[in-house]
């Protein structure tokens, strides 16, 4: 990817959406030029938001290399509106198409972050026309099912029977599990049955992920109808892959499948 003697413009917003709910973004705007580079949009993870690691160094990244990037915060997130426990990963999937639809054109990469890696896919798959290829970190689909469901205990479970909702404990400390994130969840299961998507798809996994099992990518990229699906073990990463030596292959794997697919030169040759 060449850089653009032209550095793109970080602009931020609010999106209204039609049922009244409004989504924080941000985006790095560049020269369209005569054959301009696909969209980057990145997917956070559960109960982070916009402004982690990850997005910031692709937003760097793009106004070096001269890309445009997007990013936001979904419902209940960050500075968009709602109350965490009141989403799922449906409303996370309109979220994106919302952005998708209203903010952007022409062809997308969609860059997703564990929980964000689920609605990364659904997005795909509902506009098949516009996302070109995909970037997983530690993508966890169906973790409702496959992570939290087998985390509860019988008292988390009676909890969660009575109250429609129970908190739970991971690495990070203590978060919410609400009744319809989990019916949502198990509407929207992607891993029992094969993926249509047939494009690109690069995954990043670290092997001491303690939220997603590293196994998982693997899992993923067999249910992929795609034939070009390429995983990146990391020996010694955890699940949020943000340590320097994570960012650069981060952005090394998307210059290089920029080169690849879209004919931008990678820096790196």
């Amino acid at each position: 990817m060449v850089p653009d003697p032209m550095s793109g413009r970080d602009e931020r917003g609010i999106l209204p959406r039609s049922d009244g709910a409004s989504i924080a973004y941000r985006r790095v705007v560049c020269p369209a030029g005569d054959t301009p580079p696909p969209t980057v949009i990145f997917l956070h993870g559960l109960m982070s938001d916009m402004e982690g690691g990850k997005a910031a160094h692709l937003a760097a990244h793009a106004e070096l290399t001269g890309f445009s990037f997007l990013r936001f915060d979904m419902s209940g997130h960050g500075k968009s509106s709602g109350a965490f426990t009141d989403g799922c990963v449906g409303l996370w999937r309109d979220d994106t198409l919302a952005v998708i639809d209203r903010l952007t054109d022409g062809p997308l990469i969609l860059v997703g972050s564990s929980m964000g890696g689920w609605v990364m896919l659904l997005a795909a798959l509902a506009r098949p026309d516009r996302v070109k290829a995909l970037i997983g970190i530690a993508p966890a689909p169906d973790f409702t099912e496959d992570t939290i469901r087998p985390a509860m205990t019988p008292e988390d479970i009676r909890a969660f029977d009575r109250d429609g909702l129970v908190h739970l404990e991971d690495d990070d400390g203590t978060y919410p599990v609400s009744r319809i994130l989990m019916e949502d969840g198990a509407k929207n299961l992607l891993l029992r049955k094969s993926i249509r998507f047939t494009g690109p798809v690069r995954i990043l996994q670290g092997m001491r992920d303690a939220s997603v099992p590293w196994r998982t990518a693997l899992t993923l990229a067999d249910r992929l109808d795609s034939e070009d699906v390429a995983v990146t073990l990391v020996k010694d990463g955890d699940h949020r892959l943000s340590r320097t030596q994570d960012l650069l292959l981060l952005t090394r794997t998307l210059d290089a499948l920029m080169a690849e697919r879209f004919q931008m030169v990678d820096p790196g040759v």
